[in-house]
């Protein structure tokens, strides 16, 4: 009996040191890419000048084994790798590089889209960057919290107020529309609603800071990613836009953040159209493939892998498997700063800590008597993260309409965007 404890005591004390010993490889790798990025300003400076003796040498994209891709033959004439989805055709492989003035050198590969015209690029023309929201402390660089060395550009503010991605369509004479993207997510995911709005509408969909082409700041050099800052940012945004009536369309967990700033601003606002939003106790925690990226060590590890920060965050909610070139367009920011990857972490760890306290506020401001916003619920019915259970009800509650979607999932807009902005162009024109 004694020996069977002692046995027992001794394999949990060894399966405890191997744990920590994992625990401290992590670290130890942490530490050696900081090191490397804050010395040298690109983790693939090496790699780069290897790239520029060759105009054929390309890199692969990080942890290539995992999941659908897998890492082709290397050459030691070229040094060269292709990348493919193992699941496509040949002719959908990508290609990338790594250039040092690309990336910020916290990447695990670099990069830009090499093989022609990238769609990140062709998409990144439609728009301009917009400067909004005072930074504070402006002028001081982000320093790795470890050695205490500068960052790379990616993870440094600009300038005295934050740059913001915006993406403008239509007549600015017509009644304005402002299209937000949901967590984890980019206005390219309104790709499809943009056309067919902008016959009657002056659109502007843009990046959240954190998110595509918008700043992505190191936290606590001027945005640690809150979600009060996240109102007051998107109340500066509006203002610098010149919006004096809008209507407002979000999607998913950004949708407390919204309702926030409506509470504040309801003369501003002419119709409030919400896209899959947590509106139950149920739906106040993050699912999984996001509440990873709120965990310590594992977090910033698997925010630096464009196929699981990206690729997973965006499919995994949803029926239907995104095209590789649309994937492309999602993955980029994560291929050409670590400052993605960081922006990922901090917003997870601040929705785990206040998504439940904003919920319950949505809950409260939509269901008040003095709410005098038109509100509309739209509501994908396939979203494997949110239950539809105690939609309806609230909706009933709040006498608030609600529209279902049957085939699409969290991300309604990316899965049926031409029906979405149908939808959108009904609401707004019924009420105007």
């Amino acid at each position: 009996m004694f020996a069977s404890k002692l046995i027992t005591v001794f394999q949990f004390s060894y399966f405890s040191f191997f744990i920590l010993q994992l625990l401290l490889l992590h670290v130890i790798i942490i530490i050696v890419i900081m090191a490397i990025q804050a010395f040298h300003g690109s983790a693939c400076c090496f790699h780069s000048h290897l790239l520029h003796s060759s105009s054929s040498t390309t890199a692969c994209p990080p942890f290539p084994a995992l999941r659908r891709f897998q890492s082709c033959p290397l050459t030691r004439k070229s040094l060269k790798l292709s990348c493919s989805s193992s699941d496509n055709n040949g002719d959908q492989d990508y290609l990338l590089d790594a250039p040092v003035s690309v990336g910020d050198g916290f990447s695990f590969s670099g990069g830009k889209y090499s093989d022609g015209p990238s769609p990140s690029d062709e998409w990144f023309k439609q728009g301009k960057m917009v400067k909004a929201y005072t930074i504070p402390g402006a002028g001081e660089k982000a320093k790795d919290p470890i050695f205490g060395l500068a960052m790379g550009s990616g993870s440094q503010a600009t300038g005295d107020r934050f740059r913001w991605f915006c993406v403008k369509s239509g007549s600015a004479d017509n009644p304005s529309v402002i299209l937000i993207h949901g967590f984890p997510s980019q206005a390219y995911s309104y790709r499809k609603v943009l056309p067919v709005l902008s016959k009657d509408y002056h659109v502007i969909a843009f990046d959240w800071l954190g998110f595509g082409f918008s700043d992505k700041p190191q936290p606590r050099y001027g945005f640690d990613y809150t979600l009060d800052e996240y109102v007051s940012s998107l109340e500066s945004l509006i203002d610098e836009l010149a919006v004096t009536k809008v209507s407002l369309v979000v999607q998913g967990y950004f949708s407390p953040i919204v309702v926030k700033y409506a509470s504040i601003h309801q003369e501003k606002l002419s119709n409030l159209i919400l896209l899959n939003p947590p509106l139950t106790a149920q739906h106040a925690n993050l699912p999984p493939t996001l509440s990873i990226f709120s965990n310590f060590l594992l977090g910033e590890i698997f925010s630096q892998d464009p196929l699981r920060a990206s690729d997973k965050a965006l499919t995994s909610c949803g029926p239907y498997k995104m095209k590789e070139e649309d994937a492309m367009v999602y993955r980029r920011p994560y291929l050409t700063s670590g400052s993605s990857g960081f922006a990922l972490n901090a917003i997870s760890r601040n929705m785990k800590k206040d998504l439940k306290r904003y919920v319950d506020d949505m809950n409260r401001i939509l269901k008040d008597k003095n709410w005098k916003v038109g509100t509309t619920i739209c509501w994908g019915q396939r979203d494997r993260w949110l239950s539809y259970d105690g939609v309806e009800d609230f909706c009933n509650d709040s006498n608030h309409k609600l529209i279902e979607v049957p085939t699409a999932g969290h991300h309604v807009q990316e899965d049926c965007g031409e029906e979405v902005g149908q939808l959108i162009c009904g609401i707004i024109s019924k009420r105007t």
